[in-house]
């Protein structure tokens, strides 16, 4: 026996696994350890034992029952708390994992496995030359979505061999740090803006980018030909509680993926989890722009967000673009120089006005001595619930965020019939431009509440400046804004993409084109139309968007998508405090919305700008929120977990802190101090 003095009375001894390769060498060592033993030192001398030289930069020390991480290399074992009954594994903290980009397509790259989840996707970002990663995160699949892919499969007696895009070489993979050269605002364009693909020579360019020109191209380039049966095996919520189960796997940003029970090359979804697209350029952002143009275009064809029929055809229309420009492409190239076609994309590009919030910095008012006022007659609509809907036309008057309506135009200097406060409304188009109906649906919330009311426009030029209005007035902004007529123009370019009805021009012989319809259009519409009138249709539609550019159809499809009422909802299944019934809770880019659960109807609009404080209290899981006005609301999350929509309040609110005379650096902290809650 060997007497206790020897080793000191306070040693003992801590099983380490070891992750190696080397099956000559052992994997399980007993360490002779004392409490105030630093982690640093147990790894060195667990280094010594092993006796095999390698490189063991990149490993770290994993305990598995805490799972948890042993990072501070200074912390002594007592600090850690671990003992004698610990199981610690010595493993790499960059391991492989596979991505699902949005558009379908899979990469394969090393991750670090140890880093918060906030910090791995910018790295991931980095080495996809994706600007802006902190609108991105990664999504774990529930169960209840791949059920339908694995009944598939099993019909499928052959086996389906994926192609994977395997970035596994790249130096943020082995744990450095990525090239900030991807990202200089100083290089060249990495976009063409002639065919609308990635400039080759500038990513050959830096040597330590894992993206080879192939690489890029099927980052940044569309394939829009997606076989019908790949559309029919997506998961298609009908539901808005189908739609909430699309929502319930999202990562803690502010923990690791081991932590969270992700295993080394496991799939997981890259997507753009928060819908303010800051910034969006064509000259840096070719992956970027292609990436969110994908995920918005499978989430139109799996009706994963709604819209009508007619703006069905106007993305159908702006998919076709790549496929009928296809023939021209060539001839396209020879007749413009690449100058005049960046300065004409970078024109659409500020005219567009892609960001969510509008708005131009550079944008001045014509006049600013004027006071912004609408007045016009327009008609309005009130339903009833047990008759026809009465519709009357007005006097309305448009000031500051307010409508008022008046009997008649001499009435207007007397008291209103009723004014109206927008801020914080729901403000949702409804429109068919083919039967020439301009309306504008207003949900205003009252104290049992919304109140529902609808303004009937004459024509698209009165309806885009009252729509307007109504938008910048439902976020307390008024006509004095500098996005009020970027605004305008916006709605005007998108009704004119949809009055294709008008177009003189007709679709000589759509045979002559080989296109698949399933495959711009979502199956309610396939099934609706024969394959050759779905042909007819999109083309007619095509003809308004014909002289587009690539880039230009691109950015037009996002900003369609923006304009569609659902669009940047998230839906959790909540149940209210005080509340015997679930409820559904949409979460935006400025607001919660209390949704019936049964009619799909918005009960209740809140404000992030009227928002005092959040919080969570962790051991009933209930997120609680106090706004202005003492109104405060408490609810627990039913279809995931309460962080996750912490995490989205949190993160909306700082993404809403960025501006454009900000470097590209992220204050993670603050991130963190926002998203993270004190569990």
């Amino acid at each position: 026996m060997i007497s206790s003095s020897e080793y000191g009375s306070h040693s003992w001894e801590l099983l380490v696994t070891v992750d190696h390769q080397h099956e000559e060498v052992q994997k399980e060592f007993l360490l002779r350890v004392t409490g105030d033993l630093h982690i640093g030192g147990v790894m060195l001398k667990l280094v010594e034992q092993i006796k095999k030289s390698q490189d063991w930069s990149d490993y770290a020390l994993w305990w598995e029952q805490k799972k948890c991480w042993l990072l501070k290399t200074h912390w002594t074992l007592d600090k850690c708390g671990v003992q004698a009954d610990a199981k610690l594994f010595f493993t790499t903290q960059h391991k492989m994992l596979r991505l699902r980009l949005p558009n379908m397509k899979t990469v394969r790259l090393k991750v670090s496995f140890s880093s918060m989840v906030f910090k791995a996707v910018s790295d991931i970002c980095k080495i996809l030359n994706i600007r802006r990663s902190e609108e991105l995160s990664l999504l774990k699949q529930s169960e209840d979505t791949l059920k339908k892919k694995k009944k598939k499969d099993k019909n499928n007696k052959e086996p389906v061999t994926e192609d994977i895009l395997n970035l596994c070489n790249s130096p943020v993979s082995s744990g450095l740090s990525g090239s900030p050269g991807l990202y200089s605002k100083t290089m060249t364009p990495i976009y063409d803006p002639i065919s609308g693909t990635p400039a080759s020579s500038t990513i050959t360019w830096f040597s330590d980018s894992p993206l080879t020109e192939q690489n890029c191209s099927i980052l940044a380039f569309s394939h829009p030909n997606c076989s019908p049966e790949t559309l029919a095996e997506m998961y298609q919520p009908r539901t808005l509680a189908d739609k909430a189960k699309l929502n319930a796997g999202w990562l803690d940003s502010s923990r690791s993926l081991m932590e969270q029970g992700i295993l080394e090359d496991d799939q997981l979804l890259l997507r753009f989890k928060y819908y303010t697209f800051f910034d969006l350029n064509p000259k840096y952002d070719a992956v970027r722009i292609n990436q969110i143009y994908e995920q918005a275009r499978w989430a139109i064809l799996s009706e994963e967000i709604d819209c009508t029929e007619e703006e069905m055809l106007i993305f159908a229309a702006l998919q076709a673009q790549y496929h009928v420009s296809k023939l021209s492409l060539s001839s396209e190239a020879q007749d413009f120089t690449r100058e005049s076609e960046v300065d004409e994309v970078e024109a659409a590009l500020s005219n567009l006005e892609v960001t969510l919030e509008g708005g131009n910095a550079s944008n001045i008012l014509e006049d600013i001595t004027d006071i912004p006022k609408l007045a016009d007659n327009l008609r309005l609509v009130r339903p009833r619930r047990l008759s026809l809907k009465t519709i009357k036309p007005y006097w309305f008057v448009f000031k500051d965020t307010s409508v008022s309506y008046f009997k008649n135009k001499e009435s207007a200097q007397g008291e209103p019939i009723e004014k109206l406060n927008l801020k914080g409304c729901e403000v949702v188009p409804d429109v068919n431009v083919a039967a020439k109906k301009f309306g504008i649906k207003l949900l205003i919330p009252v104290a049992d509440g919304m109140n529902e009311v609808y303004l009937r426009c004459d024509n698209e030029n009165q309806y885009a400046r009252w729509m307007a209005a109504c938008v910048l007035a439902s976020k307390g902004k008024t006509m004095a804004d500098s996005s009020y007529h970027p605004e305008v123009h916006k709605i005007l370019s998108f009704l004119k993409m949809k009055n294709w009805a008008m177009s003189p021009q007709a679709v000589s012989d759509p045979e002559s084109i080989d296109m698949k319809p399933e495959c711009f259009v979502s199956l309610r519409y396939s099934k609706k139309y024969k394959s050759k009138q779905l042909v007819a249709r999109i083309l007619e539609a095509h003809q308004n968007v014909s002289q587009m550019t690539l880039v230009e159809a691109k950015l037009h499809f996002i900003q369609a998508w923006q304009s569609l009422p659902e669009f940047g909802l998230s839906y959790y299944i909540v149940r209210f405090k005080g509340s015997k019934r679930d409820d559904v809770l949409g979460v935006s880019y400025n607001r919660l919305i209390r949704i019936d659960i049964a009619t799909g109807d918005p009960i209740t609009t809140w404000r992030f700008s009227n928002m005092k404080q959040w919080n969570v209290n962790w051991e009933i899981r209930q997120v609680a929120i106090e706004f202005d006005q003492n109104v405060s609301i408490a609810f627990t999350c039913l279809s995931a977990d309460c962080k996750i929509i912490h995490e989205y309040i949190g993160g909306y609110i700082f993404l809403s802190t960025r501006s454009k005379d900000q470097n590209e650096t992220l204050d993670e902290d603050l991130f963190h101090k926002l998203t993270g809650g004190q569990e």
